[in-house]
């Protein structure tokens, strides 16, 4: 069997590159800023004064469920048929180019109250900026060798927290300093900036990155779809050979619930219950992203060193540990102030909040290192489907569920089931062997796939 080499450093560079672009989108379309734009001034607020954007924090959490379920429906087959078509490259291009286009049409909302193209509109964006989050990753394992892949993929996360920290730097400066219905005019501008940021940011990308597997001939009287059901098909058959990526993807389902929540919400968290200020929020994003980087690429060296499946159980027992203390945040201002400290609750939120931080890229890039050391090359674009699709699937299911919690009980509460999955994900993930999953993968391409 042909050890796969480690690809040249342009290459590599060139697919770091994707996660320095796409970063632009997630944070300051979901995570930072267009997510309180079109929860806090976009919709209108609610009749119930406690939670007077419980409205539009549900539209929010809608809009990304109806975007997840997309890609659910899509990822395993668009996955398949780059595989056999051996056009990654080309799927990640149009997946790339048409979330620039859908999200620099979020300037077409042009009035606080219109929700529904601005609805739509997250829906379409972040379908096409999640399906490219798989088109890429699907290339990793063509990279290197699986016992690398942990460092380049915590390469990628760590450049791609400051490609996020630079996107929001540059709109908070020159479009959106605050979340103010007064300076809707210059809100708008939140989604074409972010857009050009990608587009720009994504070139290099598609300058460096090659196609890494042959195209192979379309058999007569079939077509790409034709051929994507089938490859499909086999796979869910063939996937039974890998039990522990299948017991994997299940523990994964879990964790991709909470980090959705977490990205998605966490801010609004921040500002909503905590009642943070402009400036302690800069800080916690700042910090947020510097940690987040080191976490994702000091995560990556260890993940090589003491294996894949012990680092991301690492990272789920700190999540854990950060979740109870944002939770208790309350409880432990007073017991640290009763020491003689004098700090707010707001400071002791960004502090958990930063550690919670180190985590983000550490989880998903040991998430993504997984699915790549357990896939054997061959079927590394189908099974990475089976990534988004376990990871989408949570995704919609947990920030819809956190949008409904959040109406009946209140989002403290509500927000309290992420650590709920993080430990279920903790449980289910102790039964993998991941020395036998590697071996799997090893073996299926050893023996031409059988």
């Amino acid at each position: 069997m042909q050890v796969t080499k480690r690809a040249p450093l342009r290459e590599i560079f060139g697919w770091c590159m994707f996660d320095f672009a796409n970063s632009s989108y997630t944070t300051v379309i979901i995570t930072v800023i267009y997510c309180r734009v079109f929860a806090e001034v976009i919709v209108p607020t609610s009749s119930n004064p406690a939670n007077p954007y419980e409205d539009g924090n549900f539209l929010f959490g809608l809009a990304l469920f109806f975007s997840y379920l997309l890609v659910v429906l899509t990822g395993p087959l668009f996955g398949a048929i780059s595989d056999f078509s051996a056009k990654k490259k080309t799927f990640l291009f149009w997946s790339y180019l048409s979330c620039v286009i859908s999200t620099a049409a979020f300037w077409l909302v042009s009035t606080p109250g219109s929700w529904e193209l601005g609805f739509a509109l997250i829906i379409l964006s972040n379908f096409f900026f999640a399906s490219g989050e798989n088109f890429a990753s699907s290339f990793l394992p063509h990279l290197g060798p699986k016992e690398e892949l942990g460092k380049i993929s915590g390469y990628a996360w760590g450049v791609g927290y400051m490609g996020g920290l630079l996107s929001v730097f540059l709109v908070q400066t020159l479009v959106a300093p605050s979340i103010d219905p007064a300076i809707y005019g210059s809100l708008r501008f939140v989604g074409p900036l972010t857009a050009l940021f990608f587009l720009l940011a994504g070139i290099p990308t598609f300058l460096l990155l090659k196609e890494y597997q042959p195209a192979i001939k379309i058999p007569e009287g079939q077509s790409y779809l034709t051929i994507g059901f089938k490859q499909l098909s086999e796979s869910i058959k063939s996937i039974r050979h890998f039990k522990d990526l299948v017991i994997y993807l299940i523990s994964l389902f879990f964790s991709m619930a909470a980090l959705a929540i977490v990205i998605a919400f966490a801010f609004l968290y921040g500002n909503q219950e905590i009642k943070i200020t402009s400036g302690q929020e800069a800080a916690l994003f700042v910090l947020l992203q510097f940690f987040a980087m080191i976490g994702a690429i000091f995560f990556g060296f260890v993940q090589d060193k003491i294996g894949a499946k012990r680092t991301f159980n690492i990272t789920l027992v700190f999540w854990i540990f950060c979740l109870i203390g944002i939770y208790f945040v309350r409880e432990i201002t007073g017991f640290v102030n009763g020491l003689g400290v004098d700090i707010s609750v707001q400071w002791v939120f960004v502090i958990f909040g930063t550690l919670a931080g180190s985590g983000v890229g550490s989880t998903q890039s040991a998430s993504r290192a997984i699915v790549g050391v357990f896939s054997p090359e061959s079927k590394s674009g189908e099974f990475f489907g089976l990534w988004g699709l376990s990871g989408k699937l949570a995704a919609a299911i947990g920030v819809f569920a956190i949008g409904i919690l959040q109406k009946i009980f209140d989002l403290r509460n509500a927000f309290l089931v992420v650590a709920v999955f993080f430990f279920i994900s903790l449980i289910i993930n102790i039964f993998v062997n991941e020395k036998r999953g590697i071996e799997k993968a090893k073996d299926w391409e050893r023996n031409g796939g059988h």
